[in-house]
């Protein structure tokens, strides 16, 4: 028997029909955005029998101790605080351009156009949300 198989797509447009809940066997296949839509949309995925491989075991709803709990004693807490006095400032994004533009320049030589090596550098500052003039 061939399988079926739902995508993120599919999902949006059973909940669109009214859809509450999918029966998913071994004939029916959901990709891992289906499944992720279904929890969101409220559609309740209906299994027969316990599937054959564990879904998605890298995905943990459990946090460890030491990511839930602060760090407790006060040397802990000067450690941190040292160690971020000990990093150094952030650069300017015309600082961080021009080592940027100068990197790039040693590596590539002339080989690339200015202006548009300039306008890529600063595309690419504006993405990680670093201002330059």
């Amino acid at each position: 028997m061939p399988k079926t198989f739902y995508t993120e797509r599919d999902i949006e447009d059973m909940a669109k029909r009214g859809v509450i809940s999918l029966a998913v066997d071994d004939d029916i296949v959901l990709t891992d955005l289906a499944r992720d839509k279904a929890m969101r949309l409220g559609i309740e995925l209906l299994r027969e029998q316990p599937p054959s491989a564990p879904e998605r075991p890298y995905i943990t709803k459990l946090t460890s101790p030491s990511a839930s709990q602060p760090p407790s004693d006060g040397a802990a807490q000067q450690q941190i605080s040292a160690a971020a006095q000990a990093l150094p400032n952030k650069p300017s994004g015309d600082d961080l351009f021009q080592r940027v533009h100068k990197a790039v320049a040693a590596r590539l030589g002339d080989s690339v156009d200015p202006k548009l090596l300039e306008t890529i550098i600063r595309r690419v500052l504006q993405n990680v949300d670093v201002s330059t003039r």
